[in-house]
C-alpha cells in the first residue's frame, strides 16, 4: 500500500488505514444520529455513456474490506457499471470523510449473495435471495434501485482518500 499525506498546508499526521478500516468495520448506517454530519449516506459514483459522472445514494456495508452494494441491472448505475465497472463511493462519519475508487462487478455466488442479504437484513432491510440464487429481493427497496431482482456489487478499491473532521485533521491518499 501506498500512503502519501495530501496536507502539505498545515503539515497534519497521516491517518492511518487501520483506523479508517475499524471504523468502516463498525458500520455506517442510515440511521439518524450515526454518522457526518448525523447520519451516513453513500453517494455512488458511476460514468455515464458520454463520459459524465453518475451520482446516487446507495445502502452500502463495508465487509471483508470492500464496499458492497446492491441495485437493479435496469436502473442507470446498474447499466453504467455493465458497461464500465470503474466508480467511486463516498460516505462521511464523524471522524472523516471518505472516497474509495476502484471497480464494482456483479457478485452472483449464492454463498457470498446469502451472506449479504443476511447482513442486510440484520441493518433492517428485508433483503432475501430470489430463486435464482443469485440475486435479492424484497418488499420493498430504496426508489432508485428499481424493481427486483437486485444484484450484488463488490467495490475493489484501487484508491481511497480520507479528510480527518476531528483533530488532528490531515488528508491522506492510499494506493492499494
Amino acid at each position: 500500500m501506498d500512503t502519501v499525506n495530501l496536507d502539505n498546508l498545515y503539515g497534519s499526521p497521516l491517518l492511518e488505514w487501520p483506523r479508517i478500516e475499524g471504523r468502516l468495520e463498525r458500520g455506517v448506517t442510515q440511521a439518524p444520529g450515526t454518522g457526518g454530519p448525523n447520519r451516513h449516506t453513500c453517494w455512488l459514483t458511476t460514468i455515464n455513456p458520454d463520459g459524465s459522472p453518475h451520482v446516487t445514494g446507495v445502502g452500502a456495508l463495508w465487509v471483508n474490506g470492500s464496499f458492497w452494494f446492491e441495485t437493479g441491472e435496469g436502473t442507470r448505475k446498474g447499466r453504467n457499471l455493465a458497461r464500465d465497472a470503474r466508480c467511486a463511493l463516498s460516505v462521511a462519519t464523524e471522524e472523516f470523510d471518505l472516497v474509495v475508487e476502484g471497480e464494482a462487478h456483479k457478485i452472483t455466488d449464492p454463498r457470498a449473495v446469502a451472506d449479504m442479504a443476511s447482513r442486510w437484513a440484520a441493518e433492517g432491510w428485508p433483503a432475501r435471495v430470489d430463486e435464482s440464487g443469485s440475486a435479492l429481493t424484497a418488499e420493498f427497496s430504496a426508489p432508485s434501485a428499481g424493481p427486483p431482482p437486485w444484484f450484488v456489487y463488490r467495490l475493489t478499491a484501487r484508491t481511497a482518500t480520507a479528510l480527518g473532521t476531528v483533530d488532528p485533521g490531515g488528508a491522506t491518499r492510499w494506493r492499494f
